[in-house]
This record gives structure tokens, C-alpha cells and sequence, in this order.
């Protein structure tokens, strides 16, 4: 079921390295190299670097994939990207000549990926396989079968010299082919498997591209994209930790769901609010500079923290939660011994003139950098001085606004208006307020308002007519408010 989903875009924040001038975090102080009793046994041993040649990495030299993101996940689908290359594959757009797979997500047809791809039929030497089969290749690390994997292509979706192949293929045993389509029909069955730490361990080194060894940056801060998101990539979601001697006492029964469905009240008591407040600052700053990993590291390791079911109190402790490295450890170690965090003393004077600026709704991480080295310090200079679209400057308009989170009930009005104004349209046009409000907050920053309907295709085209009744009804009402003195 497609939807339509009301929500004001924004620019997305651009990606820059953080330096050693004003526009980055000062680092004021060596690298510490910290040596803790009994280390945690999770820890991984460093893998050292393959000699020319011994790269086994072209056992995908074959196939020149496409993979659609939809069901997918973008995050997902740009790692599944990466791994093609790095072993040896090549990325293509969909209707290239010679693409080998088209790489769906598991719940799609035949019908639905050709009409996302805008394409007629099924390219010629094309197949359309499952992301299970891709996954099933980085975890065993070679160009597995396709068959078990392979979606099925109805004939009206092949062209002249498929037709021809199949018509070829038909001469097969009845038995053989009926099981051949019973198989691409079927859906796969969940895969459970263990990893072994070796390769667990490779795929760390695969992944780890940034600058610096070991899979550091360059001042020794971890990206925080390890063999976790790899297992992400191929299992679609986080593992379980096991546990083991040593390891702090389980969580909850509960909290290993996906985050989406999990209640906002499950997650009302932060037990390291005094580690999470201080590490939120650093990774507001990183995100406002345009360092996105180390504000996804950091973004993680506050997310693991607040949902861990006690105060952690100790290095060990903090290592064993998933999301959280060395040298995040270390950094809450030094939180939990002296209350405070030195790299808090060495932000640099731009990050609140930076957040400042990102906080206009319509500018990103890159407009506010642009604004900074054009002079601008403040909001006046870019009310006065800055070249604004139509967004940014309803954006200064209304700042406070923006920044001000709404009630429930506000939000519940919000949703109210719009279902109104869509079901003048169509009565039988469902609107559901979604986010922050579906979760159960007590405020939201905003309102996203799902509109669709239930036959699936009744609410195409209804966006642009219920944004103008939308606008049209705040019109109406500012001219109310204008020729009433008392409102």
C-alpha cells in the first residue's frame, strides 16, 4: 500500500571532516593509551592488514547488481553497495546493459519492482532475486545460487528472448519445474545461523574506511560502524548479545524488539542521564560540523545508554552494552570518575553559531557552514544579509515556534485539521498522526500526518490539493485574526 506522507522537507546535512581549526573540535591533548584489568573477552584482536594478492575480495567479479531500497532501508541498501564493490562487484542502474541481479527486498513481487524501476520488463541476462541471497553471499564470501532466492517473473514481464529461454526451459521434467516454481513462490524461511568472531572480525577491517588504523579516525575517534551493523545489514536487524561469565544481568524481557515498536513509556527511565547529557553535547556538536559518523557513533552509544535497564558503573560494564566501543568506554569511564568530560573544555566558538543556524527549519548542516564563513554570527545577519529560499524564511519567521515543542493535544488538533480538510476530498481517506505523537510522547517537535486509503490507490494525487486547502484555511484564519483587535 503506497501513502502519501505529509511533512515538510528539509535539507539533508552534508558530510565534512572535522579539522584542527576553528570549524572543528581542538584536540588540546595526546592520545592516552589506557590499560584496564581484566578486559572485557568481546574484545577484538586486531587483524593485520592482507598482503597484495591475498585479498580474497573478487569473488563477486561477476555480478553487476542493482539494489532497490525500497523495503530495503537506504542505510541498508548503501551498505549492501559498498560490500558489492569492495569483493570485486559493480553497481548499475537497473536498466544497464548487462546487469546480472536486481536486489529487492524479501516481501516484493515481480509486479511492484518493475513498476518502482519505471521499467516494462525484466532487462535482458537480469534477475530478480531477494536481498537474502546477497546477504547469503557476504556471509559465506561466495557467489552463492540463486536458486531458492529467485523471485517469479510472469511471462507478460520478460521480453522476446526470455520468452524464448523460458519456452526452452519448459521442456523440463513437469515435476522439476512445478518444484522450481513452489520455490520461488514460497517465501524464504527465517535464517538462523551463528558467525564466527573470524569473520565477524574481517568484516570490522572491511568496513572500517575512514582515515587513520585500526579502524580509527584521525584523532582516535571510533566511526562506530562495526561487525554489528554488518550483522544488521544481513540479518535486517541488531543481535542479541549472548551472555556470559562476567557480563552484567540481562536486560528486560522485551527491549531486543525493534526500536519503532517499542512504547516511549518503556523507555521513560534513563539510568545514565549524567553520562548521556554530556556525550549529547559532543555529538550536537559533530552533527552541526558535518561530521555524520562520529555523531552516528556518538547518536548510538546515547541510545544504548538510555536504554540500558541500570546505571552502568564501570569500564567493563560499558563495553559488554552493543553500540558502545573502547574508546566510548573510556570516555564514560572518565564521565563516572570526574563528572565531567575534557573534550566539553575544546569545542570550538562556532558549534553554538553553527547550531544556531541549523536550527532555521530549511537549513541544513552545509547552508549553515556556508552562512558562518560568509560573516553571519547571528540571526539578524542572515535576516538582514542572507540570501534566503521561500522555506528559510519562514523558517526566521517563525524560530521560536520551531523550536518549541507542541502538546499532545496540539499535535491531536493538527491531525484533526487534516483529516478534515482530506476527507472533504475523499471521505474515506484515513489520517493518522505518526512519530514522536504515535509513540506516545508527551510533547512533539513536529506532526507527521500519514493520509492514505484502504483500497491502496484512492489517495494518489491528494497531496497537492489538500496542501493548497491546507494553506488557503491558514489565510482564512490570519485574515479572522487581523479584523478581530481582541484576538
Amino acid at each position: 500500500m503506497t501513502a502519501a506522507l505529509i511533512n515538510p522537507p528539509t535539507e539533508r546535512p552534508g558530510s565534512s571532516h572535522t579539522s584542527m581549526d576553528s570549524r572543528g573540535i581542538l584536540k588540546a591533548f595526546p592520545k592516552r593509551k589506557k590499560i584496564h584489568t581484566n578486559p572485557s573477552s568481546k574484545a577484538l584482536a586486531k587483524i593485520p592488514k592482507r598482503e597484495d594478492g591475498e585479498e580474497a575480495g573478487e569473488w563477486l567479479s561477476s555480478v553487476r547488481a542493482h539494489v532497490v531500497p525500497t523495503g530495503i532501508g537506504r542505510a541498508r541498501a548503501e551498505l549492501f553497495e559498498k560490500q558489492i564493490v569492495q569483493h570485486g562487484g559493480h553497481i548499475c542502474p537497473a536498466h544497464a546493459p548487462g546487469v546480472t541481479h536486481i536486489v529487492v527486498d524479501e516481501g516484493m513481487d515481480c509486479e511492484r519492482a518493475l513498476r518502482l524501476l519505471r521499467l516494462p520488463w525484466l532487462p535482458p541476462g537480469a534477475q530478480l532475486v531477494k536481498s537474502a541471497w546477497l546477504s547469503s553471499c557476504l556471509q559465506e564470501r561466495r557467489l552463492v545460487d540463486t536458486a531458492g532466492f529467485s523471485i517469479f517473473i510472469p511471462k507478460r514481464y520478460l521480453d522476446q528472448a526470455q520468452l524464448s529461454k523460458a519456452d526452452q526451459d519448459s521442456s523440463t521434467p513437469p515435476g522439476a519445474s512445478e518444484a522450481q516454481l513452489r520455490t520461488a513462490l514460497s517465501p524464504s524461511p527465517p535464517r538462523t545461523r551463528p558467525v564466527s568472531p573470524s569473520w565477524r572480525a574481517e568484516e570490522v577491517a572491511s568496513l572500517q574506511a575512514q582515515p587513520g588504523s585500526g579502524g580509527e579516525t584521525s584523532d582516535g575517534e571510533e566511526t562506530q560502524v562495526g561487525a554489528a551493523d554488518l550483522e544488521a545489514l544481513i540479518s535486517g536487524r541488531y543481535p542479541t548479545p549472548l551472555e556470559g561469565d562476567g557480563e552484567p544481568s540481562p536486560a528486560p524481557e522485551g527491549l531486543d524488539k525493534w526500536v519503532c515498536a517499542q512504547p516511549s513509556s518503556q523507555k521513560a527511565t534513563n539510568y545514565n542521564r549524567h553520562i548521556t547529557e554530556k556525550l549529547e553535547v559532543l555529538a550536537k556538536a559533530y552533527s552541526v560540523q558535518g561530521d555524520k559518523w562520529r555523531a552516528l557513533g556518538y547518536a548510538k552509544a546515547i541510545n544504548a545508554l538510555k536504554s540500558f535497564h541500570k546505571p552502568v558503573t564501570s569500564y567493563q560494564e560499558a563495553f559488554s552494552i552493543s553500540g558502545i566501543g573502547k574508546r566510548m568506554a573510556e570516555k564514560i569511564v572518565e564521565i563516572l570518575e570526574s563528572g565531567h568530560l575534557r573534550k566539553l573544555d575544546h569545542i570550538s566558538e562556532s558549534v553554538p553559531v553553527l547550531e544556531l543556524f541549523s536550527n532555521i527549519w530549511g537549513a541544513g548542516t552545509k547552508t549553515a557552514q556556508m552562512w558562518y564563513h560568509q560573516g553571519f554570527r547571528n540571526l539578524e545577519d542572515i535576516r538582514n544579509q542572507a540570501s534566503l529560499t521561500t522555506q528559510q524564511a519562514i523558517g526566521l519567521k517563525h524560530y521560536d515556534d520551531f523550536l518549541d515543542r507542541m502538546p499532545r493535544e496540539e499535535a491531536a488538533e493538527i491531525e484533526q485539521t487534516v483529516r478534515e480538510a482530506a476527507q472533504a476530498f475523499n471521505p474515506g481517506l484515513l489520517c493518522m498522526a505518526c512519530g514522536s505523537y504515535r509513540r506516545g510522547k508527551a510533547t512533539c517537535g513536529d506532526v507527521d500526518v500519514l493520509v492514505t486509503h484502504p483500497d491502496g490507490r484512492s489517495h494518489q494525487g491528494i497531496f497537492s490539493r489538500l496542501l493548497d486547502s491546507l494553506r488557503q484555511r491558514e489565510k482564512d484564519t490570519d485574515l479572522e485574526r487581523a479584523r478581530s483587535p481582541s484576538k
